[in-house]
């Protein structure tokens, strides 16, 4: 049996987004790299990561908006499904444009690892591949496992090509489109 990738999915993208529908409200499910994900439910800690980040970006940047799980058209041709942790976008970004948003337009995806063992393949490697190849400009991943905050910028060619990476209680500066500082000592405070 082939294995799932982008160029041999286990269904049409518009099998996938008819099931995404019919799931249940205790299923988060995703296509990436031409498989179906389940997105794991995410924690206290997790939700109090992402609301950190949805103040910080809110007093540093009031024209824009950090989503969660806004579903978005991902990959190569807009054939992954993923609902980041958080969309940054200008406010209103979203309206009208349904469940799967086309990416154009989204400054930063961001992730927040999970307590699951397909976190590593998922949110460090498939993600953010699908992330560059959508040409969104930042992606920002908050690792709970290694304590530390990567900043990936200028995607070319369905990579990105910069990346820097923190350490928790570091000043992070998150470059332009974005163009925010992250004081992260907060997040030490979230790592059980």
């Amino acid at each position: 049996m082939t294995p799932s990738t982008a160029d041999h999915p286990q269904m049409p993208v518009e099998d996938f987004e008819q099931l995404a529908r019919t799931a249940p409200e205790t299923v988060t499910l995703e296509f990436i790299n031409g498989k179906l994900e389940v997105k794991p439910v995410p924690d206290g800690d997790h939700g109090a990561i992402i609301m950190w980040l949805l103040r910080q970006c809110m007093q540093q940047r009031p024209e824009l908006a950090l989503y969660p799980e806004q579903g978005l058209k991902t990959e190569k041709y807009r054939k992954g499904r993923s609902r980041p942790d958080g969309s940054l976008v200008p406010e209103d970004h979203f309206v009208g444009q349904g469940e799967w948003a086309d990416p154009d337009g989204v400054l930063m995806a961001v992730e927040v690892t999970s307590r699951d063992p397909d976190t590593d393949r998922r949110d460090r490697v498939e993600k953010r591949d699908g992330y560059a190849a959508a040409e969104i400009p930042v992606y920002l991943l908050i690792d709970r496992d290694a304590c530390t905050i990567a900043v990936y910028s200028e995607p070319e060619n369905g990579k990105y090509r910069g990346r820097m990476s923190y350490p928790y209680g570091a000043v992070v500066e998150i470059p332009a489109p974005v163009r925010i500082t992250l004081e992260t000592e907060k997040l030490k405070d979230y790592t059980h």
